[in-house]
């Protein structure tokens, strides 16, 4: 575990003074686009703690956006990673191989669901990864056609932009998107208009007929849904919308692509969010906790469609980068000595008791969702109407800033509190950063 104190210490405002002068030095130097959640910078973090330059100690319910579940500095992808920055930090996969991205492929290839022949190839970023899921589904297919979903998010390339369903700020004024992308309802309980016991058949009907009328099955090379919708709120699909969409793509030889980059890796409570409902997806995307902070993203699928590319046609020059893969093993090691997802189960027990007492008190609060240590809370001016509350939760968010809590507003209307506590965060941080939550809402 980590050597910084595992306690929450305020000793200036937030930002501090340190903190004030280094955003000076950025907003003469990094590009106004590159926006942050919180004007704190930082000096260190592990366990549950975040520590600024001012030596504010912040409890972290963001985990760098589901990218640090083993903890920031976790002691396996330190000591994996230092000892082969130590050996070498490249020497490019496609010039000269080494064993470590041979060593997370198979990693990936057992931990993935379902028992058929897998390959991977490794990149660098969550975008990376789904654009490159897309090709493998085109050249395997011979299709062109790709499916997304309202909500869905997959990234800020040209190409996942036009997947991405949100405008601002992933996608306004960036065009024209790259052609032949077709977006369909999505199963969204809270907000269905027949109800959330109708909500996952229903969307599913909805959805296969619009692909089938407007695309034509024959023509789709690929299926490419969040099982658990990130950057879009949240969301879980109502139960039966997952495979009866994994059911149509088997039926019409379409690719079907999990996009797990934030939900994977233990955060819900399983290695996949895709378990939760059995489904078996052809092609899985992974990044963010995949290695513990280091920059490595991977697609996992079945051997035949991983083969289909000609060679050279997949890679990059960091791509599976070794010191990256070495922290990737660091962390899979990390989640199988403690178990982590059976720590994210338990962290789900106690936020979703804690969250749903705090909607009994709090007409604010219209739905309380997610699984495990990826839950979240969606904010309405009125629960007849649910109308959204953005600038509500904006300042929610504020109050547990200044407070000493990170925490993430997210959802297509900006009105989703998201908490990503890491996975190994102890369970009295975690009640404190809830309390946080609940005085906000209080003084909201």
């Amino acid at each position: 575990m980590t050597a910084l104190p595992q306690e929450r210490r305020l000793v200036t405002a937030i930002p501090g003074p340190k903190s004030q002068e280094l955003q000076a030095r950025r907003n003469a130097a990094v590009a106004a686009g590159v926006a942050s959640t919180m004007p704190v910078f930082a000096a260190r973090a592990g366990g549950g703690i975040l520590e600024d330059v001012d030596g504010n100690r912040l409890i972290d319910f963001g985990s760098g956006i589901a990218v640090t579940t083993v903890g920031a500095s976790a002691e396996a992808v330190v000591r994996r990673a230092s000892a082969q920055l130590a050996d070498f930090t490249h020497t490019c996969f496609m010039v000269t191989p080494y064993e470590g991205y041979v060593a997370v492929a198979e990693h990936l290839a057992e931990l993935t669901p379902g028992d058929h022949a897998k390959k991977s190839a490794l990149f660098n970023s969550g975008a990376e990864a789904v654009e490159n899921a897309v090709k493998i589904a085109r050249v395997y297919t011979k299709r062109q056609a790709v499916v997304v979903f309202d909500h869905g998010y997959h990234g800020r390339t040209n190409l996942t932009m036009a997947l991405t369903s949100k405008n601002m700020p992933y996608k306004n004024g960036f065009g024209p998107f790259a052609p032949e992308v077709y977006r369909v309802p999505v199963a969204y309980p809270y907000r269905w208009p027949t109800g959330p016991e109708n909500c996952g058949p229903e969307a599913a009907a909805q959805a296969i007929d619009e692909i089938t009328k407007q695309v034509g099955p024959e023509n789709v090379a690929a299926i490419v849904i969040e099982p658990l919708l990130g950057e879009g709120g949240f969301i879980e699909p109502g139960k039966g919308f997952l495979p009866a969409l994994r059911e149509f793509a088997t039926q019409h030889g379409i690719v079907f692509v999990a996009d797990e980059i934030q939900s994977g890796f233990c955060r819900t409570g399983q290695w996949f969010a895709c378990e939760d409902e059995g489904v078996v997806p052809d092609l899985i995307t992974t990044a963010k906790g995949i290695a513990g902070g280091l920059p490595l993203a991977a697609v996992t699928g079945r051997a035949e469609m991983m083969d289909a590319a000609h060679a050279g046609g997949l890679g990059g020059t960091y791509g599976g980068n070794p010191v990256a893969c070495a922290g990737a093993l660091g962390a899979i090691e990390t989640m199988k000595e403690l178990d982590l997802p059976a720590k994210a189960r338990r962290i789900g027990e106690i936020m979703h008791g804690r969250l749903t007492a705090m909607a009994e008190k709090f007409d604010l609060i219209g739905d309380v969702r997610g699984r495990g240590a990826m839950m979240a809370l969606e904010l309405v001016k009125d629960r007849e109407t649910k109308e959204p509350a953005p600038e509500r939760t904006a300042a929610v968010a504020k109050a547990c800033h200044a407070a000493g809590l990170v925490v993430l507003t997210t959802g297509t209307y900006g009105n989703v509190l998201r908490f990503l506590p890491p996975l190994v965060i102890g369970e009295d941080l975690l009640s404190e950063g809830l309390d946080i939550i609940e005085e906000a809402f209080a003084s909201a």
